[in-house]
């Protein structure tokens, strides 16, 4: 074997040594997803609960890193799509629920209330892992949610204990929470659309979004509870709002029509 040949041997052994790190790269994210879900259910067990609410907030970062770097380095597979899942049902499913169980429930002695808790940190846990494998099923069909994404829902339950601190401490604080959880159950495995970040384009008003960008990062540093909290009630909310508005903008036109008729024959 000349020089030559042997240069270009070693040229392509390294070029696909890259190759391999390109595709295992999206997935290393998928792995610190599920390490970060790992660890807040361990902070939760140890009465830790802003380090597992916070753990769950860093678990949606990597979870719209992973899937973003994928689609950058055109290494997107199915292997992947359903790692990526398995990372949500622990980080989104589990772990949120025993985080809002153990926090927001445990003040709940009678046994109908209590057992009222697990049912609603169960459901939130089920309605998650249903609520992927309908995506699963859609993948790449809409450019939008259709239902709540479990990230979101998730991220609503840590926005929560992130910004209360302290475990509920009173049985109407834990009513309330419960009727939270079991909403956000529901909106997971609902029809509702919501909007996707996956396919934000920044066009001529590029400037302003990364603007308002900008500003909720320096919002999020400076007043992490509120803001946090704000942007998972406005996410949450937002998919119910747009319904409502919509179903009657589309009653609205059907209304006039019986009116403008019911005038005709009088």
């Amino acid at each position: 074997m000349n020089r030559l040949e042997r240069e270009a041997g070693e040229k392509g052994m390294r070029r696909r040594r890259f190759r391999r790190g390109v595709f295992m790269l999206p997935s290393m994210f998928t792995v610190g997803n599920i390490f970060c879900g790992y660890f807040a259910i361990l902070a939760t067990m140890k009465g830790q609960y802003d380090y597992a609410a916070q753990a769950i907030g860093i678990a949606i970062v990597l979870d719209m890193l992973d899937g973003r770097i994928a689609r950058l380095t055109n290494t997107a597979t199915d292997f992947g799509v359903q790692l990526d899942s398995l990372a949500d049902v622990i980080s989104f499913g589990i772990a949120p629920s025993i985080l809002v169980y153990v926090w927001g429930f445990s003040v709940l002695t009678h046994p109908v209330a209590h057992r009222l808790g697990w049912i609603a940190a169960f459901t939130f846990s089920i309605c998650g892992a249903m609520r992927l494998a309908r995506f699963n099923v859609q993948a790449g069909r809409f450019k939008h949610f259709v239902g709540l994404p479990i990230p979101a829902a998730g991220g609503a339950i840590a926005a929560i204990v992130h910004f209360f601190g302290a475990p509920i401490n009173n049985k109407a604080g834990a009513t309330v929470m419960m009727a939270a959880v079991f909403l956000l159950s529901f909106l997971m495995v609902s029809t509702i659309r919501y909007s996707s970040m996956k396919y934000l384009t920044f066009g001529k008003k590029s400037r302003l979004v990364i603007l308002l960008f900008a500003l909720l990062l320096a919002l999020i540093y400076s007043y992490s509870g509120p803001t946090l909290l704000a942007v998972a009630v406005l996410y949450s909310l937002s998919g119910i709002t747009v319904r409502l508005y919509n179903l009657v903008r589309r009653k609205g036109p059907g209304e006039r029509l019986q009116l403008s008729e019911s005038l005709e024959r009088h």
